[in-house]
């Protein structure tokens, strides 16, 4: 298979890449900003599985990382396409500069949105599960918290364009699902909530998420799953 992963470098996206690439079969495409942790996942999942990943260095909010992107995905018809990398500020609303909402929304809405229509353009119906990593905080009826408003509709936003796409390109090879995570034991979740220790592990989500990318479209298409057993 060939796979991309979106914020590959750490956390749930580096544990994706290393599960992947466990499999020397499948060819893990592992696209991040930081060239550092993308070459020591290169040099780990080649001492360990012998398999050589592909790493793409493109900033998600970077002003023309679109065709960046466009290079890369021009290269592959991907089978799995897991939009992972996110951006998120805690502060009081009226505290978000323009810019710090201008990258939420680029990073965790308008990337993938680029992704998706890439994705869908280049593989030509070539079937493809495409997973956009959501939250709990973008799901509806779920419970919120301050400090997180423009990271929530941000991924709200993912939330319902998976429904939309769903819909669009239902009688094609395309499907698309939205899993929103709970608390898992990254960077991420030490900025929402500061000392807090979740259950989950950014390993033991990844495993999930492969099994889910690989079997999931069999039964779920459109759907925004909560994959969440605490709160937050």
């Amino acid at each position: 298979m060939n796979i991309l992963i979106t914020g590959a470098s750490k956390g749930i996206g580096a544990e994706l890449v290393k599960q992947f690439a466990s499999n020397p079969k499948n060819t893990v495409v592992a696209v991040s900003r930081n060239i550092e942790l993308l070459d020591n996942l290169k040099k780990y999942c080649i001492d360990n599985y012998s398999n050589t990943i592909k790493v793409y260095v493109i900033d998600f909010l970077a002003e023309d990382f679109n065709k960046e992107l466009e290079n890369v995905i021009a290269n592959y018809k991907f089978d799995v396409v897991i939009n992972n990398a996110g951006y998120l500020l805690n502060k009081p609303f009226t505290d978000y500069t323009q810019q710090e909402i201008q990258n939420t929304f680029k990073v965790n809405t308008y990337a993938p949105i680029q992704i998706c229509q890439q994705v869908i353009v280049n593989n030509n119906n070539h079937p493809c599960h495409i997973i956009n990593i959501g939250s709990m905080g973008g799901y509806q009826g779920s419970v919120k918290f301050p400090g997180l408003s423009i990271y929530s509709a941000s991924k709200a936003a993912l939330a319902n364009l998976t429904e939309c796409l769903a819909e669009e390109y239902k009688e094609t090879n395309i499907k698309i699902n939205c899993l929103a995570l709970g608390s898992v034991q990254t960077e991420m979740l030490n900025k929402a909530f500061p000392n807090y220790k979740a259950e989950l592990t950014p390993q033991q989500i990844a495993e999930y998420i492969v099994n889910f990318s690989i079997n999931g479209k069999q039964y779920f298409n459109g759907k925004i799953l909560p994959i969440s057993k605490t709160t937050p």
